[in-house]
């Protein structure tokens, strides 16, 4: 049967033959129309000798409206709500004109209607049913036949507001053919029990059955603000047992007001490591950076180019955009061409470790605000050259710390990292210096500098999460240094949001350390990845372990033993308090410790690492030894 319709299917009626059904259908509801009236008795005399008359002026309005109108010219498997309107307004129109040409007749030319008013009523709603059930009939029978029920996949929309009525339509009009719906679930109590049109709407608690009951392979989430952890349980239950778990993109994003099955995508691991939204003092921050020349280093970074972005929101000044990677730059000076064309700025190629350089970016520009994101930050790879960490991560906070107090910077605003707390590698033992520098140096100054940490950042270069999702991309491994290591992560928006935050709270002295929430096992990151991907862990990809890294934590943390913190306005920012050092006791470690990278000597250089970071304790690494 199912063949016998395909094959049907491949062929389309001629044009003219859907005008000529069309026709037929208004014959047939005009005489409908009559039986209906007359309760299918006898037609009165006076009726009866002006049914040719009235079937003549009838269909040729019908006719004359559909050919003007071409809503023959619609494949009728296709029928939407669209060509459904554009009927009803067809067939309306024409019963008016039939109407005023019923009443033309009775005052100038019969005396008598040539149709009762109530048979052209009857018939404009016959029309209208017929037509557009007809039409629907058929774009039924042409799915169903193209996908029987039993061959659908089954599909749950979570959310029954408007959002899921949107795209319970879309999966109707745009993927009909693969997917039935079976379902929604709502959060709304009262809505339980009710039908959508035409589908049952249950409570969140039987989720979980209609999942096994109805087979579901798809969880379509619709609501448009939910709350992490709500997504987190959703999603952790769905693929439990292996659903595959989609999501409505925010209506902003939807094409001209309209959403598409191809809009609709598969949920990813960034979304479900968010937090609840942060909440920023609009005003405050607006105060702090409106009409203020801002200079950010590390401007083409994760963390740099996002506080740009942020920043504009502000209404700075102006803002400089320094990094000395050329091409990163170079995007985002094109990104500000296209976004941001209100907004003042410059970008500048530039190292933070040239004195002379940096020294003429201050005098030229004379920045109010300055935000250091530029930073050696890979753990193993500074500990293999520990000489150069000292030049970036310590040198070049140095220059930049210097010139800031020389040239009246009103703020400094440093960006370190949680593996600045009880170094095991170098990388952190040199972020972890370069804030002692600045506490030490803003002791002396009225220029304020203020040092914000935190963990992980999600999507940012070099992170985890996208190195696991190219190892998934090419069929695995994925590798993972210890089934043990856990990190704290964060999208690179919000820690943005709380840098700026900071800043606008920040007297001068401060250690800001973020709510990073709860810390990550990787290994069930990376399943819940694999998961998310489809694929099945030990079938289709594998998990394999390499060892820890040169430097690399088990477990990160976010102050030191002998620091603690003190609550601040913002429920997310806690202000660390840090032990106190004597600045020209520092200058002269660093000054020697800056003199030393000539030597090229690694192990030297990391013992005075240690002595000016007494808790610096080597970690996987050549250097363990100088802790002996």
């Amino acid at each position: 049967m199912y063949r016998l319709l395909n094959l049907f299917w491949k062929f389309n009626l001629p044009r003219w033959s859907i005008l000529l059904i069309d026709t037929f259908i208004c014959a047939f509801a005009l005489t409908l129309a009559f039986l209906l009236r007359f309760n299918f008795d006898d037609i009165p005399e006076v009726d009866r000798r002006n049914l040719p008359l009235g079937y003549l002026v009838v269909l040729s309005v019908r006719l004359l409206s559909f050919f003007i109108s071409k809503t023959y010219k619609g494949v009728v498997r296709y029928t939407s709500s669209r060509d459904a309107v554009r009927i009803f307004t067809v067939v309306l129109m024409g019963s008016v004109v039939v109407f005023l040409l019923n009443v033309i007749a009775y005052k100038f030319i019969l005396d008598v209607y040539f149709i009762p008013n109530s048979v052209i009523i009857i018939d404009a709603l016959c029309t209208l049913f017929i037509m557009i059930s007809s039409r629907l009939a058929v774009k039924a029978i042409f799915f169903e036949s193209k996908n029987p029920d039993r061959e659908k996949i089954s599909v749950l929309i979570y959310g029954a507001g408007e959002a899921g009525i949107i795209t319970k339509r879309t999966l109707d009009r745009d993927a009909a053919i693969k997917y039935k719906v079976v379902g929604f679930i709502d959060d709304d109590e009262k809505k339980s029990g009710r039908s959508l049109e035409g589908i049952f709407i249950y409570a969140p608690s039987k989720m979980e059955e209609l999942i096994r009951e109805k087979q579901v392979e798809i969880v379509v989430l619709s609501i448009q603000k939910i709350a992490p952890s709500k997504k987190n349980a959703i999603t952790d239950l769905c693929l439990s047992y292996n659903v595959k778990v989609l999501n409505v993109p925010p209506v902003s994003k939807w094409i001209n007001g309209e959403l598409s099955f191809n809009q609709i995508k598969g949920i990813n691991i960034e979304e479900l490591l968010e937090r609840d939204p942060i909440v920023l003092s609009t005003e405050l921050l607006e105060e702090e950076i409106k009409g203020k020349v801002i200079l950010i280093t590390g401007a083409a970074g994760s963390i740099g180019s996002e506080l740009a972005r942020q920043c504009v929101r502000y209404k700075p000044k102006c803002i400089y955009l320094l990094d000395q990677a050329e091409s990163p730059l170079h995007e985002m000076e094109l990104e500000f061409a296209d976004k941001y064309k209100e907004q003042k700025y410059e970008v500048v190629v530039a190292d933070v470790r040239n004195g002379e350089r940096m020294r003429n970016v201050f005098s030229t520009f004379k920045p109010q605000i300055v935000f250091h994101a530029a930073a050696y930050k890979h753990v193993p790879l500074m500990e293999h050259n520990p000489s150069e960490s000292i030049l970036t991560n310590v040198l070049g906070t140095r220059i930049a710390a210097d010139l800031s107090v020389e040239f009246g910077v009103h703020k400094f605003v440093f960006v370190s990292t949680d593996k600045a707390v009880n170094p095991t590698n170098v990388m952190g033992a040199s972020k972890r210096i370069a804030e002692i520098y600045i506490q030490s140096l803003g002791h002396h100054t009225n220029t304020r500098f203020i040092t914000t940490r935190f963990g992980n950042v999600l999507g940012s270069n070099g992170s985890v999460i996208p190195r696991f999702k190219r190892q998934i991309e090419s069929g695995g491994p994925v590798t993972i240094t210890h089934p043990e290591i856990t990190r704290y992560f964060m999208t690179i928006p919000e820690a943005c949001q709380l840098v700026l935050e900071a800043a606008t709270m920040g007297k001068g002295g401060e250690i800001f350390v973020f709510d990073m929430g709860k810390s990550v096992k990787i290994v069930e990151l990376a399943r819940k990845m694999i998961k998310l991907s489809g694929l099945e862990e030990g079938k289709d990809i594998q998990i394999v372990y390499t060892g820890l890294r040169p430097g690399e934590k088990l477990y990160e943390e976010l102050l030191a033993d002998t620091e603690n913190t003190i609550a601040t306005r913002h429920t997310q920012i806690l202000a660390g308090k840090v032990r106190v050092y004597d600045f020209e006791e520092v200058k002269h470690i660093i000054d020697q410790l800056i003199i030393s990278f000539k030597t090229q000597n690694n192990e030297y250089i990391v013992q005075q690492m240690k002595e000016l970071v007494p808790e610096f304790k080597s970690n996987n690494s050549v250097f363990e030894k100088l802790d002996t």
